[in-house]
């Protein structure tokens, strides 16, 4: 590049940033006589359409796609305001609109690291599902709200929802787990929590994205009626419990169409059926076209400006796309900027809120620890008796694990199990947090000698079990985005190690560090197990008040732990023939994807069949069913009531109502489930989840719980009508502490 050639590029930059900034000052300064959307008692359509009248077609363009993230598309000399996120859409502050700045942040803000700031690092989102509490999500959702905006960042791409259909999908640890009520409203708390501190909400990855082993190339085939009342339903619940503002479509095709250009998907069922009022983004290069993806639904292309940016502009200019098309794309994104407040109260940077954060995450995962067995009232363990404690394995005197790739949360002061410099900030780096079980532990029982092995060596570990009172194994799984597990079997031979400690020492207690369900060999052989996830910063305190009882554990799983991978509905997750997944090491990698990879076929024959009602319909008996959390205290249930609603001769809802009791001596909260079995020509699995709800009681208290099932929830999706309907004939309500265990059940006639 010669000299005057270099010299011009920079006098533009700098000419761009000069002028972006005398405009923003005069956006500033301006008043809202000359700016009529900036009326705060407009809504946001009429807001929307003010704006839109004034833009001109570049503009407009510059809203339809990302600019500037490093290595993904040509930078853009105002790029040079983007906070270093995963996204950024250049503002028009001529008019007074704002950029947006994009963040990952499934369980915490991810860019953080990249700006030289702290971020709080949540439970992972499967995690936070195990709580069943919507309170809690709100919170979650508040906490990564308020770090989002001291970060600068306005918008969102957490949002996780989709269905676990393939446990060993390397992202089944950002999900809600299985069942699409629980997450579809636990994901629309997270949100509207995110919304109402005027951060853009996002939910992900829409749809069928249910494992990474060839996300860019897959091909979904599911039936229509399986695909409404499964993976689209979570989807659809949570739309309808919270306007989300933006929905991500995701890399898959879906019945040989890429799901970011299916009109079907995105038009037919998300814009028409579910009146959707937001934007539609592609996930990061999953945009394959102009004018075929605009015409489908899709409203913005992220990161880059491959399809949406100058061939976008050429479309309309020669008539291929129309000015109401592009127009319905920018209103859109308009409409969810003024409805989240980013236009009216944008983010400024400030200092984090640490202690919060650490109040927060310890709060969530304390809600979130599952106590799966607890023989011989194992735990909680006595801290003013116990004497030794083995603490064995998976970095356990150091750290707790964390999940990998866009979801990963920066760990303040680096990986904990690495030197500085050696990748702890990666895309897919192994990162355990600076939160130290055995510390915790110490600092419960301090009149007992702890000691830790690696459990690097089993007959070390083994020994060292023999010769304490009790010991802790800690085993763990890591997870990325970008991968898939191969099994659910625990990797580097821990099954082994549990094995020998277990035979070492009767009184054994297995902690679980992993994002998805874990085979059990040695389930039988142990005292104690305890699924603490990936707990986030505070991870170590919270597990630690669990283990000695100072917390009575109330979580239950969102997630089916099967048996083995046998009984899994595919057996061998399904693999391209050449993997296409990863983007690492190629610099290429973006085209080959833009440009369209050849496809493989995965067949969800399973259909309805997801989760727990997979297991149920095919007869096979699970490790630990949907549902199922133990507690330190015992419950009964009784008094079921069941009577429908009806309101101008249809059924508004079927109210239950039924009565908890705390059977045993301490205080504590039980999560009472509510599943329905459909009348037989209904053609469903044997049950499905209709509702829960948590309930507080001290020993021997009893309450009456009371829980509206509304007729969605007891529907199925007519095909031909493209509706959902009842189906007239007998429904049994069955109410209790899991999927598998319902003491209460009463049948009803319903037309």
């Amino acid at each position: 590049m010669s000299l005057h050639i270099r010299a011009f590029r920079n006098f533009m930059w700098v000419s761009a940033v000069i002028l972006y900034a005398a405009l923003s000052t005069a956006q500033s300064g301006s008043n809202n006589q000359s700016r009529p959307w900036m009326n705060t008692s407009l809504s946001p359509d009429e807001r929307a359409s003010l704006v839109l009248k004034e833009m001109t077609l570049d503009e407009k363009i510059s809203l339809l796609h990302g600019t500037g993230l490093k290595g993904l598309s040509p930078l853009s000399p105002l790029a040079i305001h983007s906070n270093g996120g995963a996204g950024y859409v250049v503002g028009v502050p001529r008019l007074g609109i704002p950029a947006i700045q994009m963040s990952d942040a499934a369980y915490g803000v991810r860019q953080s690291g990249e700006n030289g700031r702290y971020s709080t690092a949540l439970p992972n989102n499967l995690a936070s599902a195990a709580s069943w509490d919507l309170e809690a999500a709100y919170e979650y959702g508040a906490l990564i709200a308020r770090e989002l905006r001291d970060q600068g960042y306005n918008m969102t791409l957490g949002g996780g929802t989709n269905l676990t259909r393939e446990p060993r999908n390397g992202r089944t640890f950002e999900y809600l787990g299985e069942d699409p009520i629980l997450a579809g409203k636990m994901v629309a708390a997270v949100m509207k929590a995110e919304q109402d501190t005027h951060v853009i909400g996002d939910i992900k990855h829409y749809v069928l994205n249910d494992q990474e082993s060839g996300r860019n190339a897959v091909n979904v085939n599911i039936i229509e009626r399986a695909m409404r009342e499964t993976d689209l339903f979570a989807f659809q619940v949570a739309l309808r419990e919270t306007p989300i503002a933006a929905v991500m479509c995701s890399y898959n095709r879906i019945d040989g169409v890429y799901a970011c250009e299916n009109k079907h998907i995105l038009t037919d069922i998300l814009k028409k059926d579910w009146d959707f009022k937001g934007f539609v983004v592609s996930d990061w290069q999953a945009t394959h076209s102009t004018a075929k993806a605009s015409a489908a639904g899709l409203d913005h292309e992220e990161p880059g400006e491959i399809f949406f940016g100058e061939p976008f502009k050429k479309a309309v200019e020669s008539g291929q796309i129309s000015t109401a098309e592009l127009d319905d794309h920018i209103h859109r994104i308009l409409r969810s900027m003024f409805a989240c407040g980013v236009v009216d109260d944008p983010p400024v940077k400030g200092v984090v809120d640490v202690v919060k954060g650490f109040e927060v995450a310890q709060k969530i995962a304390e809600q979130s620890i599952v106590l799966l067995r607890n023989e011989n009232n194992q735990l909680p363990l006595n801290a003013s008796s116990v004497k030794t404690i083995a603490v064995i394995g998976a970095h356990s005197d150091v750290g707790m694990l964390s999940g990998g790739g866009s979801a990963q949360v920066d760990p303040p002061g680096g990986n904990v199990i690495m030197p500085p410099g050696k990748g702890q900030t990666s895309w897919q780096a192994h990162i355990w947090f600076p939160t130290s079980p055995l510390n915790s532990i110490r600092a419960k029982a301090i009149q007992a000698n702890v000691q830790y092995d690696p459990g690097t060596d089993v007959a070390s570990a083994a020994a060292l079990a023999k010769s304490s009172e009790v010991a802790i194994v800690f085993a763990h799984q890591w997870e990325s985005e970008g991968m898939d597990l191969d099994t659910l079997t625990l990797p580097d031979r821990q099954d082994d190690l549990i094995s020998a400690v277990a035979a070492a020492n009767p009184h054994t207690i297995v902690v679980l560090e992993t994002g998805s369900p874990a085979l059990m060999p040695w389930v039988n052989h142990v005292n104690a197990i305890v699924e603490a996830w990936y707990p986030g910063i505070r991870g170590a305190q919270a597990l630690a008040n669990i283990l000695f009882g100072d917390v009575n554990p109330i979580a239950k799983l969102p997630i089916t732990f099967p048996k083995s991978d046998a009984d899994l509905p595919h057996p061998t997750i399904v693999k391209p023939p050449v993997e296409s997944t990863t983007r690492d090491g190629d610099p290429d990698a973006w085209k080959k994807i833009a440009a369209g990879l050849p496809p493989f076929q995965i067949h969800y024959d399973e259909a309805l069949k997801v989760g727990y009602k997979w297991y149920d319909a095919e007869e096979k008996p699970v490790l630990f069913p949907f549902g199922f959390g133990l507690s330190y205290t015992t419950y009964s249930y009784s008094n079921l009531r069941v009577a429908p609603e009806s309101h101008d001769g249809a059924t508004k809802n079927v109210r239950l109502s039924f009565t908890v009791t705390n059977t045993g001596s301490r205080a504590g909260a039980e999560i009472g489930q509510v599943y329905v079995s459909m009348p037989a020509s209904a053609l469903e699995p044997p049950k499905r989840l209709v509702g829960w709800n948590k309930v507080k009681l001290n020993p021997g208290e009893s309450k009456e719980v009371t829980i509206d099932v509304e007729p969605l929830f007891l529907s199925v999706f007519n095909v031909a009508m493209n509706k959902w309907e009842m189906v007239p004939g007998s429904y049994t309500f069955m109410v209790g502490p899991s999927s598998q265990t319902l003491p209460l059940k009463q049948a009803l006639g319903l037309p």
